[in-house]
C-alpha cells in the first residue's frame, strides 16, 4: 500500500509539474525560452573547462587569423588564441559583473528608496543625491571611476552599480508612498506597530516583484554596458578576456578576420534578448494589473 501510494504522490507531482509547464509554454513562450537561453549561458560560464576549450591567454603565432574551422570552432585572433574559448570564458566576466551589478543596486537601491519613501525628513537628501547622479551619464561615470581607480573587475563592478542605484531608488520610493497610504498601513500605524515591522511586513513585500523586473533590466544593462567599457579600452584588463575586450582587440582586424568581432557580438546579444525576455516575461507574471489581463 506504501508503494502504491508513492507512485501515486509521484505521479500526480509530474503531473503538476507538466501542468505547470504547459502553462508557461502556453502564456508566457517568450519567458521560457529567455530562461532556458539565460541558464545555458550560465552553464557555459561555469563549465567552460569542460566545454572542450583550450587555454583562452595560450598565444599560438602559428595560428593566427585562422577562420573557423574543426581545430578552432570560432577561428583565431591576431596572436593564434582560440576565439571559441576566450568566448566561452568571457561569459564569466560578463554575467558576474551583470548579477553583481544587479544584486548591489536592489539591496543599496531598496534601502535608500524605504527610507526616502517612508522618512520625510530623509526624502529630500537622498532623493537630491539620487538627481545628482542621474544628471551625470553613466557611462561617463564608469569611466572616470575606472581611470581614477585603475582597471579590475571590482573597479568596473562598482562603476557600473553607482549609476543603477537611482532609478531603483525612484521605483522603491514611488511604490512605498503609494503602499503607505493603504489602510492596513494606517490600521497598523494606530495600533503601536514599530517602524521596522511595518516596513518588514507591510511595504517591504509588495516591492519585491517590481525589484525582481528591475534587477533583470539591471543585469542586461550591465552586461551592455560592460561590453562598452571593454570595447573602449576602460574595462577589465586585456589578460582576462571579455566580450568586450575581444572585440576591441578585432576591430582592427574586422575586414581580415570578421568572426573575432562577430561570435562574441553574438553571444552577447543573445544573452541580453534573454535576460530582456526573461525580465518581460516576468512582468506580466508579476503584475496583477496585466496578468488579469492575459
Amino acid at each position: 500500500m506504501t508503494a502504491l501510494y508513492d507512485r501515486a504522490a509521484g505521479g500526480g507531482l509530474r503531473d503538476r509539474i507538466a501542468e505547470v509547464r504547459r502553462r508557461l509554454l502556453r502564456r508566457h513562450p517568450t519567458m521560457v525560452f529567455g530562461g532556458v537561453l539565460l541558464i545555458v549561458m550560465v552553464v557555459c560560464a561555469l563549465f567552460a573547462p569542460l566545454l572542450f576549450t583550450s587555454d583562452p591567454i595560450a598565444l599560438n603565432p602559428v595560428d593566427r587569423l585562422k577562420p573557423p574551422g574543426e581545430a578552432h570552432w570560432f577561428g583565431t585572433d591576431m596572436f593564434g588564441r582560440d576565439i571559441y574559448s576566450r568566448t566561452v570564458y568571457g561569459a564569466r566576466i560578463s554575467l558576474t559583473v551583470g548579477l553583481l551589478a544587479a544584486g548591489l543596486s536592489v539591496l543599496f537601491g531598496l534601502l535608500c528608496g524605504l527610507a526616502a519613501g517612508y522618512i520625510r525628513l530623509l526624502d529630500g537628501v537622498i532623493m537630491r543625491i539620487m538627481d545628482g547622479l542621474m544628471a551625470i551619464p553613466g557611462i561617463l561615470l564608469a569611466i572616470a571611476l575606472v581611470s581614477l581607480s585603475g582597471a579590475s573587475l571590482t573597479t568596473v563592478t562598482v562603476a557600473i552599480t553607482i549609476p543603477e542605484i537611482p532609478r531603483v531608488v525612484r521605483l522603491v520610493r514611488a511604490i512605498v508612498l503609494s503602499v503607505r497610504e493603504e489602510p492596513y498601513v494606517e490600521a497598523a500605524i494606530a495600533a503601536g506597530t514599530r517602524l521596522p515591522l511595518i516596513l518588514l511586513r507591510h511595504v517591504l513585500p509588495n516591492t519585491v516583484p517590481p525589484l525582481i523586473v528591475q534587477a533583470t533590466y539591471v543585469c542586461a544593462s550591465a552586461m551592455l554596458t560592460e561590453a562598452l567599457l571593454g570595447f573602449l579600452g576602460a574595462g577589465t584588463p586585456p589578460e582576462i578576456p571579455s566580450w568586450g575586450n575581444i572585440m576591441a582587440e578585432g576591430r582592427t582586424y574586422f575586414q581580415l578576420a570578421p568572426w573575432i568581432v562577430l561570435f562574441p557580438g553574438i553571444t552577447l546579444a543573445l544573452t541580453i534578448l534573454a535576460v530582456n525576455v526573461l525580465g518581460d516575461g516576468l512582468r506580466d507574471t508579476l503584475d496583477p494589473r496585466i496578468a488579469k489581463k492575459m
